[in-house]
């Protein structure tokens, strides 16, 4: 299959079914390095890092990157534009048609029904991420991403102290890459 027939499809799927924003895409984006080399799992973490303190949301950078990785340029503007074009659609026609069923009964059972799938779709992007950032083999075997993982939640418990809680929040950014960078190395 074309690669870029291939981005467009994938993205096309995960734009369509990742209802509830960028973090319900992260469990489609954590099954694509199984069928695909775009990107791998790692990759997905490293991304979300990256993403938290950068503009955007997840789903469309790592589509970019996914693209660009594939195809150069060109990939990259295709995996980004499928990935948005079901949210478009979708966008236009329920403008067009919600105003007049936005009373019936069917269609706000609709919405409610799908508030679940969204909190699950979410969890499972909670929980991949939890387990692709703590542990670094497929047995779970523990290492040092978990111990980081306790330090930075006793830090946050200490966050209730005045001078710390003045401390701006790039400050904490800044903090985590530097710490990431030199355990990196």
């Amino acid at each position: 299959m074309n690669v870029y027939l291939a981005l467009f499809i994938e993205f096309f799927q995960i734009g369509l079914f990742a209802i509830g924003g960028g973090p319900a895409t992260i469990p489609f984006l954590m099954d694509l390095p199984n069928r695909y080399d775009w990107y791998t799992v790692a990759d997905v973490t490293n991304m979300l890092a990256v993403s938290e303190s950068t503009p955007g949301p997840i789903g469309i950078n790592m589509a970019t990157y996914a693209g660009y990785n594939a195809a150069g340029f060109l990939g990259g503007l295709v995996a980004t534009l499928s990935l948005v074009l079901p949210s478009l659609i979708v966008i236009v026609i329920v403008a067009k048609i919600l105003d007049k069923f936005s009373k019936n009964m069917y269609v706000k059972s609709s919405f409610a029904m799908i508030r679940p799938a969204v909190t699950g779709l979410i969890a499972m992007a909670v929980y991949g991420i939890f387990r692709a950032s703590l542990f670094t083999d497929a047995n779970g075997n523990f290492h040092f991403p978990v111990l980081l993982f306790i330090a930075c939640i006793g830090i946050y418990g200490l966050m209730n102290i005045k001078k710390l809680k003045k401390l701006h929040p790039a400050f904490w950014i800044l903090c985590g890459a530097i710490v990431g960078i030199i355990f990196k190395l």
